[in-house]
């Protein structure tokens, strides 16, 4: 599969499949054009037209690292064999702690799993830079050869839904659910001009959760390398902000092509606004990997 990251999503035409006139109470489209998915926006049966055609192979790195790592990757990767590209090629990655058993799951038609051990016993104040660090080895020793499109996501989520293939693209970005419903003046950016994270006040366009990050394998890996820079940028003058901060400002500088909706990262502590009507993946804000 030598020379699957080159794929190109831009054959198909964002107004073959996208309809933002059906969600009026949301915003469906960025400054830059990007859509927003929300349910009842898109049209799953042209994509799905289309990716077949294209025979594509999807790849979901899961962290699984922390205090509830154990716990947590269980139910995220039986909800995600059983919804996460149905119908297609996946490779799960499985980013893990050395120190626990992983679960047996047996894998659905079309799907693989490769397991990966972190060491995250190096002493780096961010909890991700190590499993960030392994997941861009990877991707440069044979991930980007493996898979079209790849995504990077947590283990304290679970799959509600069909997670489909809507969801492609170059970049793609979580909106986060709580944030997304409040003022913009407010956004929780790194604000200290001498951090690599900083966004200046009076900028920013949204602010993403980093639960889940997507895209080619390049841009991920060209992410990767952004945010391991910034924390050593960071550490070197003193700082520490967190993985988050610096997703944001990679976000603010290299616009997404796609962003999803709250409603693919729900916090299941709270009941969904109505804005909200069809939860595809839920996750557990309380416990902190």
């Amino acid at each position: 599969m030598d020379g699957k990251a080159n794929y190109q999503v831009e054959e198909l035409q964002l107004s073959d499949w996208f309809q933002p006139r059906k969600r009026p109470d949301v915003i469906t489209k960025t400054d830059w054009l990007a859509p927003v998915l929300w349910e009842g926006t898109f049209d799953r049966r042209v994509l799905e037209k289309h990716y077949r055609r294209r025979n594509i192979t999807v790849g979901l790195a899961v962290f699984a690292t922390g205090r509830f790592a154990e716990e947590n990757l269980r139910p995220f990767l039986h909800s995600a064999n059983k919804h996460f590209m149905t119908g297609y090629r996946v490779i799960f990655y499985v980013m893990a702690d050395a120190s626990f058993p992983l679960p047996h799951i047996q894998p659905s038609p079309l799907r693989t799993f490769k397991v990966f051990k972190v060491d995250t016993g190096s002493g780096w104040p961010d909890g991700p830079l190590e499993p960030m660090k392994s997941l861009s080895e990877h991707i440069i020793s044979h991930i980007q050869h493996e898979v079209d499109f790849l995504f990077s996501m947590a283990a304290n989520q679970v799959f509600q839904s069909e997670f489909g293939v809507e969801t492609l693209g170059p970049t793609v970005a979580q909106l986060h659910a709580w944030w997304y419903f409040r003022n913009t003046k407010n956004f929780p950016y790194e604000r200290r001009p001498a951090s690599a994270a900083c966004v200046p006040f009076g900028q920013g366009d949204f602010y993403y959760g980093s639960l889940m990050v997507g895209g080619t394998p390049r841009n991920i890996l060209d992410f990767i390398e952004n945010y391991l820079n910034g924390v050593i940028h960071d550490i070197k003058n003193g700082l520490h902000s967190t993985y988050e901060k610096h997703l944001n400002k990679y976000f603010y500088l290299n616009k997404p092509s796609k962003l999803l909706s709250p409603e693919y990262s729900w916090d299941l502590a709270f009941s969904p606004p109505p804005q909200v009507r069809y939860v595809k993946v839920g996750h557990i804000s309380h416990r902190k990997l």
